[in-house]
C-alpha cells in the first residue's frame, strides 16, 4: 500500500508540472514546482529521510524566485537562509550524532527555548520596523513568519522534536498570508504542511520512544 501511495505522489508530481508548464492549469511553472518539491521536503522530513535536505534546497530557490515577484522581501531573505540550514541540516543529521553517527530525535533544553523565544520577539520587532520602512506588503507578518521559520529550521536541523511545534504557528500565519497575497496554489501548499506538520510530531514522537525502549535494552 505504501508503494503504491509513493508512486501515485511521484505520478501526480509529474503530471503537475507537466499540466503548469504547458499551460494546461492556471498556476506559473516556479510556483507549481515549488509547490511539489515543497511537498515532497516535509513529507520526507517527517519520515526521518536525508533526502529532504537536497530537495528542500531545490524547494528554497523555486520560492526565492516566485517570492521576490511577490514582494514578499523577508520571505525571499528566508529562502536564502534555508538554502545555508539545507546544507548544515544534511550533514548534522548524517554525523551530528555521539562519535559523528546520525543524529536521533531530542528534546530542545529550557535554555535553549528561552534563549530562542527572546530572539523570536526582537527579531521580529526590529524585521517589522525594517519592513515597514521599504513598503513591505504584510510587515509584521512578514517578519513573524519569517522569524518563526528561522527558528523552526534551526530546530529541525539538530532534530529538535519541537520543530515541529513552531513550523504549525508558522503555517497557519503563511496560509492567510500567502491566501492574501493572490498565491492560492501556495496557500493551499501550507495547508498541506500543516497536516504534515501534525503527522510529523506523531511520527518523531514514535521514533523517541523506540529509541528510549532501544537504549536500556542495549545497555542491559
Amino acid at each position: 500500500m505504501k508503494k503504491i501511495i509513493y508512486w501515485f505522489a511521484v505520478v501526480v508530481s509529474v503530471v503537475l508540472i507537466y499540466a503548469s508548464w504547458k499551460g494546461i492549469i492556471p498556476f506559473g511553472l516556479t510556483e507549481m514546482l515549488g509547490f511539489v518539491t515543497g511537498g515532497w521536503t516535509v513529507w520526507l522530513t517527517v519520515k526521518e529521510n536525508i533526502w529532504n535536505w537536497p530537495i528542500g534546497i531545490l524547494n528554497s530557490i523555486f520560492f526565492l524566485i516566485l517570492f521576490l515577484k511577490a514582494r514578499l522581501f523577508a520571505d525571499s531573505g528566508l529562502q536564502v537562509v534555508y538554502v545555508v540550514f539545507g546544507f548544515l541540516g544534511w550533514y548534522w543529521w548524517l554525523y551530528g550524532g555521539k562519535d559523528k553517527t546520525e543524529l536521533p530525535v531530542q528534546n530542545v533544553t529550557k535554555r535553549t527555548a528561552f534563549i530562542l523565544a527572546f530572539l523570536t520577539l526582537a527579531f521580529t520587532w526590529i524585521m517589522t520596523i525594517y519592513l515597514r520602512k521599504i513598503s513591505d506588503v504584510s510587515p509584521f507578518l512578514d517578519a513573524l513568519t519569517t522569524v518563526l521559520s528561522l527558528v523552526a529550521q534551526y530546530l529541525l536541523t539538530k532534530k529538535y522534536i519541537e520543530n515541529w511545534y513552531i513550523w504549525i504557528t508558522a503555517d497557519v500565519i503563511y496560509i492567510y498570508l500567502y491566501a492574501y497575497k493572490n498565491l492560492y496554489l501556495t496557500s493551499i501548499l501550507y495547508f498541506i504542511f500543516l497536516c504534515m506538520c501534525i503527522q510529523g510530531v506523531l511520527e518523531w514522537k514514535r521514533s523517541q520512544d523506540k529509541m528510549i525502549f532501544v537504549e536500556p535494552a542495549i545497555i542491559k
